[in-house]
């Protein structure tokens, strides 16, 4: 089946068609259908949408089948409201949202939110199972943000869609490769607006990087090298024997959510430290890849990677991720660039144990201009030079030109004055997926991009668990790998009953 996606701009109105293999390409700008046939828009914002449209070159530009107005106020439900769920709930309701219901299975942080929001939201109902406010309220929905630990975000989100809710949802989206290509095809086929929360999107360092990179000025990209300072949460453990008392103010089972049952360990699961948890978190991928590897990955057009392997790692668990980890992709030649390594390493540079890094001749310029290796980066080696980024969200970026022993700001680089600037700049990322809803402008990391980068990230969580050393063929459209059977069982979760996404 043919999928319609965008994976990078090199020029304007560019858009793809990809078959059975992602790299083969096939400009489809004549027959992008706006799809108006079904809309409200009048003609005024469909020439406005279309022209925005057009000069949109690093979006994907996917059909909002419900366009509401801009006077419209839009009705959003929270789904988890504690951590990044506060920023997240605030900030729909900054934009304008109408928050109608919120919802958290810890009573503490529910009751936290509500009494913050106090007046401001007459009739706020709250709940503690997303899957019963939805049931009892979707009607009374517009959208929906998701702020959960990853082992929920799927559930959620594709329920929520399937009732052709618009959709927010956190970083890394869902956690598995298969919940990844169901919201992709439910935003697609619900004409959905569509956002994950991965912020650096908005940063117009970040923009300019993609346009730098796409402007040929490191030359065709052979290598790209990205690290990060996580785990700064437990991991590389055993499971606790025993269980504690459940807090009076926590439904477990409701936090267990699709997840296996469990016994409640205190300050173990519950609230931050489920991250380095196979059962429940994605580790240091999930957690920063879809922010370190965003720009990258828009930029070299990556696509599905033929190979992933974990080629080292500290000591394996086996319900834990370890300490630190280097995993190979390697990509295929695509859209007339070469084939391309991509290694990620991760690991937290104060763990007594010496987390793996890049080598020091690929990293020798990057300690020369900070005295040391930051503790994350994402690094770009080109045919006639390198890009480094130096923090989580591409805020900025560096170039050094082939014979140059320094690194420039990108800004202040003689070879970036003259490049073009041809992606639109962001509002704001939560603004962005406001405006999608109300407009039909598409947000930059909207499921059909962002779902794409969290599916591509999460094949390195699959070939952790498949084990060190093992080389993974993968076939990506068909969510397969040709010679390692075992792989599939990490591909799809299976549910408890009554969580089925």
């Amino acid at each position: 089946m043919l999928e319609l996606i965008y994976v990078g701009a090199q020029s304007q109105n560019k858009f793809t068609k990809h078959s059975r293999n992602p790299s083969s390409i096939i400009m489809q700008k004549e027959k992008i259908d706006l799809a108006v046939k079904t809309t409200s828009l009048t003609r005024r914002k469909f020439i406005q949408r279309t022209t925005m449209a057009t000069g949109a070159a690093a979006f994907s530009f996917p059909y909002v089948g419900r366009v509401l107005g801009a006077n419209d106020r839009i009705n959003v439900a929270c789904i988890g409201v504690g951590g990044k769920g506060d920023s997240d709930s605030t900030g729909a309701a900054t934009c304008g949202g109408n928050i109608v219901a919120i919802c958290d299975v810890d009573q503490n942080t529910l009751d936290k939110k509500a009494k913050q929001f106090g007046d401001q939201f007459k009739g706020l109902k709250q709940f503690q199972d997303y899957r019963k406010m939805l049931d009892k309220m979707g009607k009374d929905i517009d959208a929906v943000t998701v702020s959960t630990p990853d082992h929920n975000h799927g559930v959620a989100a594709i329920r929520s869609m399937k009732l052709g809710k618009h959709c927010f949802c956190q970083k890394p989206l869902v956690q598995t490769v298969h919940e990844a290509r169901i919201v992709r095809q439910l935003a697609k086929e619900k004409n959905l607006a569509t956002q994950m929360g991965n912020q650096g999107s908005a940063e117009p360092g970040l923009r300019r990087a993609v346009e730098v990179i796409q402007a040929g000025i490191i030359g065709k990209p052979l290598e790209l090298h990205v690290w990060s300072n996580r785990p700064v949460w437990p991991q590389g453990l055993e499971r606790p024997a025993g269980e504690d008392p459940i807090p009076a103010n926590l439904d477990w089972d409701l936090w267990l959510g699709p997840a296996k049952k469990r016994p409640y360990k205190k300050g173990v699961y519950h609230t931050f430290a489920w991250r380095g948890w196979y059962e429940f978190g994605t580790g240091a991928l999930g957690d920063m890849a879809c922010h370190t590897v965003n720009m990258p990955f828009r930029a070299l057009k990556l696509g599905y990677p033929s190979v992933v392997e974990c080629e080292m790692a500290s000591r394996i668990y086996s319900e834990t991720f370890p300490k630190t980890s280097r995993i190979r992709f390697e990509f295929p030649e695509r859209e007339g660039l070469p084939p391309l390594k991509f290694w990620w390493y991760d690991g937290n540079p104060n763990d007594p144990l010496k987390p793996i890094r890049p080598q020091a001749d690929i990293s020798r310029e990057i300690i020369s201009m900070n005295g040391k290796l930051p503790g994350s980066g994402a690094l770009i080696i080109g045919e006639k030079g390198k890009l480094f980024s130096p923090d989580d969200y591409g805020t900025k970026f560096f170039l050094a030109m082939n014979g140059q022993n320094e690194y420039t700001p990108g800004e202040n680089h003689e070879a970036c004055k003259n490049v073009p600037q041809v992606i639109p700049r962001s509002p704001g990322h939560m603004e962005e997926w406001f405006r999608m809803m109300k407009e039909g402008v598409p947000a930059y990391s909207n499921f059909d991009i962002a779902a794409y980068l969290a599916e591509v990230i999460l094949l390195g969580c699959v070939a952790l668990r498949v084990g060190e050393g093992k080389r993974m063929e993968w076939d990506g459209p068909n969510m397969r790998s040709p010679n390692l059977a075992e792989a599939a069982q990490f591909v799809k979760r299976n549910n408890r009953p009554g969580w089925e996404a």
